[in-house]
């Protein structure tokens, strides 16, 4: 390290080791947060002379490797298990399995189809307008441009859509079931 960078060390270390102390309630995940934070501090050296608020230049620092260590150990855990070391099943069996049952796929398309059919009875202008911005994910920019009106009216015309199609569904029992949790 150099003299510039030891003189940062000196005076942030304990602040940075305090940060790293109440971001983890570990003392053994903190003194291993704090040393990756050194680590990219010396990584990026070249920008200390540059920085106007080192403290918060490294606080900053400290914030972000700490969430991108919590996303990864997220990640991680969400395939990995504490098992034996013998199983009787292959690994494989024990990563879960995001993709959706049969059951929840013809339920999801059903309730597609009683929205679709809902969307359907609305007035031309909403129905568009909501085809637009959900279906076809044109921008409200973009759909002024195909309307011929202000963005502000596309944006009125959105809202009062989705509220008018909410209260067509809940009005309706059969959708209303559909869509409401049991």
């Amino acid at each position: 390290m150099t003299i510039q960078l030891e003189e940062v060390y000196e005076e942030y270390n304990r602040y940075i080791y305090h940060l790293c102390l109440k971001l983890t309630r570990n003392k053994a995940e903190a003194e291993d947060l704090m040393q990756e934070v050194w680590v990219k501090v010396v990584r990026y050296e070249s920008y200390v002379a540059q920085v106007d608020h080192l403290k918060a230049w490294l606080t900053t620092i400290c914030m972000n490797t700490f969430r991108d260590r919590y996303r990864k150990n997220v990640r991680r855990s969400k395939y990995m298990m504490n098992q034996p070391d013998t199983l009787d099943v292959p690994v494989l069996d024990l990563v879960p399995n995001n993709e959706p049952t049969t059951e929840e796929l013809i339920e999801q398309e059903d309730v597609a189809q009683l929205v679709q059919a809902k969307i359907n009875q609305l007035d031309g202008i909403y129905r568009n307008t909501l085809l637009y911005f959900y279906v076809k994910q044109y921008s409200l920019v973009e759909i002024a441009e195909l309307m011929k009106v202000s963005i502000g009216t596309v944006k009125s015309r959105l809202f009062r859509a989705k509220q008018r199609l909410k209260e067509m569904m809940l009005q309706d029992d059969t959708t209303a079931t559909a869509i409401l949790p049991a």
